[in-house]
């Protein structure tokens, strides 16, 4: 999928203005993202915030606009994308700067065509039979991210890397689905599997009063230990990436799996407010991951 034998392309130094106004967008949408982003070197640093600030860009849209726009705008917004990539980015200061990273490294444009189907997924409805749709969602809209920023750090390992890479994105999204059920709810949106909800006894009429019964806390866990799972699988990946982009994504992968910690101490009451890791605490994560980090690159 990616030639990692090719070294970052030479090219001219990136667009201020248009990197700073993804690092804003970064920073202001992800707090736990921009922390990790911020230990990358700069000029890794600033094609991550341009693939943010891309990616957001489409996830806005499938959040964000009307139900009689929202098609079309996201058919605009992949349009942007493949200009960016073919080097004919729009006046939108996003697209000038993600036609730079993907000018200066292999990022590959499948990966955005991946999140495109994924955001169109948002649309009309989409109905979770079982954990292989959703799995395929969480793929769709943020595993693929994991395809994005590998060749922008560097890593060896090939596929088998690669696919760690997708497993921390994809448990990424599955901490934001188990932060937000009932903010999901309002959007007329529920992304818990049909399948598990009967298994589970929880029907959409219970989610609807957003009361944490028994059967729903059981929900949560079995959730919350799928997601640890996937994180233990894509964690194992992190030593084969380059440089200090190993403890950019080991710093910001433990500051989302803390979301997890706080939705348990919260005895799983993902309706009446939302889990979150306060910045303090994501900063002394940091001594922690990086202890983790050392341990399994001299193992």
């Amino acid at each position: 999928m990616i030639n990692t034998s090719l070294p970052p392309s030479p090219t001219s130094a990136a667009p201020v203005q248009a990197v700073a106004h993804c690092r804003d967008v970064t920073r202001d949408h992800s707090k736990t993202f921009f922390l990790g982003s911020r230990l990358f070197p700069l000029r890794q640093r600033q094609a991550v915030w341009a693939v943010y600030a891309a990616c957001r860009t489409g996830d806005d849209i499938a959040d964000e606009s009307t139900a009689d726009s929202v098609e079309a705008e996201l058919d605009v917004w992949w349009t942007r994308i493949q200009g960016a990539f073919a080097g004919r980015p729009g006046p939108d200061p996003v697209d000038t700067a993600l036609a730079w990273a993907a000018r200066t490294y292999p990022i590959p444009l499948s990966a955005f065509a991946e999140l495109h189907e994924g955001l169109r997924m948002d649309l009309n409805g989409h109905v979770y039979h079982d954990m292989e749709d959703l799995a395929l969602y969480c793929r769709r809209v943020a595993g693929v991210i994991g395809f994005m920023i590998a060749p922008v750090s560097g890593y060896s390992g090939g596929e088998r890397t690669l696919h760690h890479a997708l497993m921390l994105g994809q448990a990424m999204q599955l901490t934001n689905i188990l932060r937000d059920v009932g903010e999901d709810l309002t959007r007329g949106r529920v992304y818990l599997p049909q399948t598990l909800l009967g298994e589970y006894g929880v029907s959409r009429a219970d989610l609807e009063r957003g009361v944490v019964t028994p059967e729903y806390r059981a929900l949560m866990v079995h959730l919350c230990a799928l997601a640890r799972d996937w994180y233990a699988e894509g964690r194992a990946g992190i030593p084969c990436l380059h440089g200090s982009a190993r403890l950019a994504v080991a710093t910001a992968a433990r500051a989302y799996e803390g979301i997890l910690d706080d939705l348990e101490r919260a005895d799983y009451d993902n309706f009446n407010r939302r889990a979150y890791v306060s910045g303090t605490r994501k900063l002394l994560m940091l001594p922690r991951a990086w202890w983790e980090l050392r341990g399994a690159v001299s193992g």
